[in-house]
């Protein structure tokens, strides 16, 4: 084994383009293994960072090893995509203002059907045609407006969130609104009246 060790540290030690035999039948006892009986050549070649193309091939070790290795610049850190903020990119199939302006209106939707059922004993139908119209109207002209002027600036959901309070939860919680509005009014058609 000190004859393994010291081969290898001769190798690295002898230069760049050494290349030394080592005999394996010093590496092993002699009843080990009786027919092996060969010599390796081991090569190690050492190349300095920069052009790869071009090789010394008589390189001197004190002077490499006298000169400090040039610190690779680290990569710049990756940049957020621009966000943007032309009206057609916002109010795409998969932009940021259709689902959380839709959920953000079946949000206050689905509390002001269930307050007004619990009040007056309406149905969500009877509440629509006894003047829900208008009010619809007002809050989704009111909602979309305050979505989308942050937007516009720049601003997204993600980036104002933390907390309880994430973005995610406003897209789970419009979601749960808008299947529960969708659910009480399906609920009250077949039940024939109020849910409550």
């Amino acid at each position: 084994m000190a004859t393994a060790s010291f081969n290898m540290q001769s190798v690295f030690a002898g230069g760049l383009t050494t290349t030394r035999k080592i005999n394996t039948n010093k590496l092993f006892s002699a009843g080990s293994f009786p027919n092996l009986k060969r010599n390796f050549p081991v090569g190690v070649r050492c190349m300095a960072e920069g052009d790869p193309t071009k090789q010394d091939s008589t390189p001197t070790p004190s002077t490499s090893a006298s000169q400090p290795l040039p610190k690779s610049p680290s990569p710049p850190p990756p940049m957020k995509p621009k966000v943007s903020t032309k009206f057609s990119d916002l109010l795409a199939f998969s932009g940021p203002a259709p689902e959380r302006i839709n959920g953000r209106l079946a949000m206050v939707g689905f509390v002001a059907a269930l307050a007004v059922e619990l009040s007056k004993g309406e149905n969500v139908l009877a509440q629509i045609s006894d003047g829900g119209v208008s009010w619809f109207l007002g809050t989704t002209a009111i909602l979309t407006l305050a979505s989308l002027v942050p937007l516009f600036k720049g601003i997204t959901a993600e980036s104002k969130s933390d907390g309880i309070m994430t973005s995610d939860a406003e897209l789970w919680n419009g979601r749960f609104a808008m299947l529960g509005l969708v659910a009480l009014a399906f609920t009250e058609f077949v039940k024939g009246g109020t849910l409550v």
